[in-house]
C-alpha cells in the first residue's frame, strides 16, 4: 500500500497574507527556519508561493537600471525586485497537491517543477497543509522487516496467489532481493514490477528463475 500525503505532511504550516511586507516576510524566514512558505488570502486558499529566492532577487537587483533588461524573464525578475509585498512577490500559481494523492506523486511533481515543498490543499483551496523533500523520502525509513511481510504476504500470496514458500524474499536497506520459479514468467515479471512499488523499496533485484512463458 503506497503512502499518500497526508500521512507524511506536517499540518503546522507557516503562511502569509497576500499584504505580508517584505521585511515581514524576510523577518519570518529566518524565524522559522524555512526556505519557503504559501501565500493565502482572506479565505484562507493558496495564491502564491514565497521563497528565499524571490526575496533574493531584491537584494541581488537592487540598483539595477531598468533598462538593463530585455528578456521577459528578466522583466519579471525586476518587478520582483521592485517588490514591497507577498502578492507582488509571489511565484504563482502555487504548484499544489491534495491529500490524498500518493508520495510518489508528490516526488515526481516537486522533482519535475523544482520545488522543495508543496502546499496541500483541500478541494476548494484551502491550505490544510505542506509537505517537503524530508517528508516524501521518510517513506524510506520503513523497516525492512515491514517490506518483506508486504511482499511475501500481501503481493506474492495476496495478489498473485502464490506460495511464498516457492519464493526467497530477502530485504537490506530496502533493497528486495527475491529468489524461486514462478508458474510462468509473466506472473515472475509482474511480482518483480509489483515489488518496486511496494512503499520503502529503494530497489529490487530480480533473481527468479524462469523455465516456462
Amino acid at each position: 500500500m503506497n503512502a499518500i500525503v497526508k500521512d507524511v505532511m506536517s499540518t503546522h504550516v507557516f503562511a502569509v497574507r497576500q499584504g505580508a511586507t517584505f521585511k515581514e516576510m524576510a523577518a519570518r524566514l529566518r524565524e522559522h527556519r524555512i526556505s519557503a512558505f504559501p501565500v493565502i488570502d482572506d479565505d484562507n486558499k493558496v495564491i502564491g508561493v514565497v521563497s528565499e529566492a524571490d526575496l533574493l532577487t531584491k537584494e541581488a537587483l537592487a540598483g539595477e537600471l531598468p533598462g538593463a533588461f530585455h528578456t521577459m524573464t528578466h522583466h519579471r525578475e525586476q518587478a520582483k525586485a521592485a517588490a514591497l509585498t507577498a502578492a507582488d512577490l509571489m511565484t504563482k500559481p502555487a504548484v499544489t497537491i491534495r491529500p490524498d494523492e500518493t508520495v510518489s506523486h508528490a516526488a515526481r511533481l516537486m522533482y519535475t517543477r523544482r520545488v522543495k515543498r508543496l502546499p496541500v490543499t483541500a478541494e476548494d483551496g484551502t491550505l490544510i497543509g505542506i509537505v517537503s523533500r524530508t517528508d516524501v523520502l521518510s517513506v524510506f525509513s520503513r523497516p525492512d522487516a515491514d517490506i518483506r511481510h508486504e511482499i511475501t504476504q500481501d503481493l506474492i500470496l495476496g495478489t498473485y496467489l502464490c506460495d511464498p514458500a516457492h519464493f526467497t524474499v530477502t530485504v537490506k536497506d530496502g533493497i528486495v532481493t527475491i529468489e524461486g520459479a514462478p508458474e510462468t514468467t509473466a506472473v515472475g515479471r509482474d511480482i518483480i514490477e509489483s515489488a518496486r512499488h511496494v512503499e520503502g523499496v529503494v530497489a529490487v533485484r530480480d533473481r527468479l528463475t524462469y523455465s516456462h512463458p
